[in-house]
């Protein structure tokens, strides 16, 4: 996924999109379980879901559209790119197991193209972008990588920042020493690996480095990675994988009890390794007061979804992204709520964007920070808790209270349904919206939604 993620940002207008809309910078682990999802339900067996994945995808593909940095305008709908997003993915799986040592039969690999051609129709994108061909395939490949892909500054992000800065995963959160040191070990050698993995004439052109050994690593890795089918059957699930990436401490999964006990032994190992290890890591913030955040670590953690310094419409849009996501939302639900962040979004330019130049920095968030909890606001939370609401009680029950949020249902206080049991009303939940979104408070809920990785 990685290596097929490298050859889409190559693409002019995909490293365009992904430099102006995705949280792939800030939220790594997140972008990469909804991947992940999203492929699953497109290569699964049950025709309903496939066609609601493929609408959804489509509704999200609209809305991102731009020009990149040169003017060249760029659109998520073009029926070229998304073939192409399609052929990076097909191609990445046929040379992984080509890599691993055991390449995929002439026929395997034909099936396994026709399953991805079915995949891009689901679509309904015009035939003829995709070959019909395994034959043509390969051909159009070649002169893709040869003729279209650049050395864009999202590729270079992926290669050369993400995986240097990549933040911990919210499974280990607040084990900054031990993620500090396994990161400063895999972290480069994940990038020569998959520089390595790239086609070899796009390497040369794109002018990226070829490092001593580099290529004796890549296959290594992929060789060692390979031995993972003789561990006992379920440890290597990607759903079980997938699971653990998003799993926070605070859910009410059973494995977070034992993720929780986990957590504590590792802060001692951590403290131990400070002491004895002569090596120095980043300096790492010190960890907020309980409950509290201040304005800059809320900018940095929570609006600034794209990691670009500034607080832009697409930071809201990938919260609004996310959101529906979590909540599975059809037309008109999601179109609703995207409003209301497109509203929030206006009052906030009018509130806080004092230079008029479009954004709003994190000076000008901090200089006027309680400016955010306005009407615009108050409808968004409105709009989130009717859509969250799925039968329409005006009250979150306990499945619907997690499905948003994934973690352990804590409303003793909110409120009782007749039947006793306990529930989140309406004006509970925009309170607590409101809280959050002003930046001052930490959330249980919250965090594991719109701040962790």
């Amino acid at each position: 996924m990685v290596r097929a993620t490298v050859l889409e940002a190559a693409h002019p207008q995909i490293g365009a999109a992904l430099i102006d809309n995705s949280t792939f910078v800030i939220h790594p682990w997140r972008r990469l379980r909804n991947t992940y999802l999203s492929l699953q339900r497109m290569f699964g067996a049950d025709d309903q879901v496939r066609a609601k994945e493929a609408a959804r995808l489509n509704r999200l593909h609209t809305r991102l559209k731009g020009r990149d940095a040169s003017n060249r305008p760029y659109d998520a709908m073009d029926p070229g790119v998304r073939a192409w997003v399609v052929a990076t993915l097909f191609e990445s799986a046929v040379t992984m197991c080509r890599l691993s040592g055991r390449p995929l039969s002439p026929s395997a690999v034909e099936r396994l193209y026709g399953e991805f051609r079915a995949y891009h129709a689901a679509f309904g994108d015009e035939t003829g972008q995709l070959p019909l061909t395994l034959t043509e395939f390969w051909a159009y490949y070649d002169r893709m990588v040869e003729e279209e892909l650049e050395n864009t500054e999202a590729m270079r992000i992926i290669l050369y920042k993400l995986f240097d800065h990549l933040p911990a995963p919210p499974l280990l959160n607040g084990l900054p020493t031990l993620w500090a040191l396994g990161r400063a070990v895999v972290g480069p050698a994940l990038g020569a690996i998959t520089v390595a993995a790239l086609p070899e004439s796009f390497r040369r052109r794109a002018g990226l480095p070829e490092l001593l050994g580099a290529g004796a690593l890549m296959q290594g890795a992929y060789l060692t990675v390979d031995l993972a089918r003789f561990l006992p059957e379920g440890w290597l699930r990607p759903q079980n994988i997938a699971d653990l990436l998003a799993l926070s401490p605070t859910s009410d999964d059973p494995r977070a009890r034992t993720v929780t006990a986990l957590h504590e032994r590792m802060r001692r190992a951590g403290a131990l390794l400070r002491l004895i290890t002569p090596m120095s890591f980043r300096p790492v913030p010190e960890a907020p007061s309980p409950g509290q955040r201040s304005a800059e670590e809320f900018f940095r953690d929570v609006l600034d979804q794209t990691g670009d310094g500034y607080l832009t419409w697409p930071d809201l849009a990938a919260m609004a992204r996310e959101l529906c996501g979590r909540l599975d939302l059809d037309e008109p639900a999601e179109t609703r709520l995207y409003d209301a962040f497109a509203d929030w979004w206006r009052e906030l330019q009018t509130a806080l964007d004092t230079d008029g130049d479009g954004r709003v920095s994190a000076e000008e968030y901090a200089a006027a920070a309680p400016s955010l909890a306005g009407p615009a606001l108050i409808r968004t939370a409105e709009v989130l808790f009717d859509a969250a609401d799925k039968d329409g009680d005006q009250r979150i029950d306990e499945a619907e209270y997690c499905a948003l949020f994934r973690t352990a249902f804590h409303r003793d206080t909110t409120g009782e349904a007749t039947d006793g049991t306990t529930v989140y009303t309406r004006g509970a939940f925009v309170r607590d919206f409101l809280s959050f979104m002003s930046g001052r408070r930490l959330s249980t809920p919250y965090d594991p939604l719109l701040a962790e990785s």
